[in-house]
């Protein structure tokens, strides 16, 4: 059985790593081709994930249709920016029995749209010609790439409106070291999943301004009662987000020492410029695109998000973090469940 891989970054690689002994064949596409041949030559990431060996049946390629060819699940692992064109570009090798899996945590900017929706809207028109619905499913829970792929115990959550095509992925998928969880509710899973990445901007500034555990669980509580209102104004259960795919990921992102987009606040609250902060980073924070589609998903839906809104502000130039932090603490009194 074969599997491929959209998105050799750091979680992509890991992905291949950990899912290696499961399947006969892992292929993993790549978009920069000095990095294919470096894959192929050492069976190591050197850019994205360094001092870890690829597994033997895992195929570093840079062509699509390579990657997707005959495979029976196809991993989509790229950054948010460029899933419409990736899905669009490797529509034409694809089979409509493919089985299709988002892990990629962002939104679409101009769309506002979740990553199995940018699927959908990609496959649907070209799979029912074959009298086929796309087969979608979503990849999300707390996890770094670096302690995945030095097989450390992880959990992670596989969510699907199509109950079967979930639990036939967790069978595939689960291992001694990665265990996967079934979820009906991809909309909880995909929100938590794109806008812990803002609050763990957010605590990358807390760290930064020397504030300390008390503000930082604060916040960690109050993002997810964010994240929590908007999941569930979009019709998500609010259960999904005390879960893996979103408390577990939310404290994950806004604690953990290797998660990038906290690094972006610690270095904002330091008085770096983000234009610097990005360009000096290998990969991509998505929580720096999500945010102002956050808060535009907010607007659409009705939903207070004053944290998010305040580290939209951040991102822009119109605040300091000091300022943004003064604001949130000065606002109206009100009830916790509001």
């Amino acid at each position: 059985m074969t599997i491929a891989i959209i998105g050799a970054g750091s979680w992509g690689t890991a992905l291949a790593i950990v899912l290696a002994p499961r399947f006969e064949r892992v292929r993993l596409w790549a978009h920069e081709p000095e990095l294919v041949q470096r894959m192929v030559a050492y069976q190591e990431n050197h850019l994205f994930l360094p001092g870890f060996r690829l597994p033997a049946n895992v195929d570093p390629t840079g062509k699509l249709s390579t990657a997707v060819d005959g495979a029976r699940t196809v991993i989509g692992v790229m950054p948010s920016r460029f899933a419409r064109a990736l899905y669009t570009r490797m529509l034409p090798h694809l089979d409509p029995t493919t089985r299709l899996v988002s892990a990629t945590k962002g939104l679409e900017q101009h769309t506002l749209s979740r990553m199995s929706e940018v699927m959908r809207d990609v496959f649907s028109k070209e799979f029912s010609r074959s009298l086929c619905e796309p087969r979608i499913a979503v990849l999300s829970g707390p996890t770094f790439a670096k302690e995945v792929a030095s097989g450390q115990p992880a959990a992670v959550v596989i969510a699907s409106q199509d109950r079967e095509l979930a639990a036939s992925i967790q069978r595939e998928f689960s291992g001694p070291k990665f265990r996967l969880y079934t979820n009906d509710d991809p909309v909880g899973v995909e929100i938590g999943a794109a806008l812990k990445n803002v609050i763990a901007i957010a605590a990358g500034i807390c760290q930064g301004l020397g504030l300390g555990s008390n503000s930082a669980a604060a916040l960690i509580t109050r993002g997810l009662a964010e994240i929590s209102r908007l999941a569930a104004a979009m019709g998500a259960r609010p259960a999904t987000l005390s879960g893996l795919a979103g408390l577990g990921d939310l404290v994950l992102t806004c604690t953990g020492e290797l998660s990038r987009n906290r690094k972006v606040g610690l270095e904002l609250a330091r008085g770096r410029s983000l234009q610097e902060i990005v360009g000096s980073m290998t990969m991509i924070a998505e929580g720096v695109e999500t945010t102002a589609a956050a808060v535009e998903l907010a607007r659409r839906h009705d939903v207070s998000m004053p944290i998010t809104e305040q580290m939209d502000n951040i991102l822009r130039g119109l605040k300091s973090p000091q300022d943004a932090l003064r604001e949130l603490m000065e606002r109206a009194l009100k009830d916790e469940s509001v």
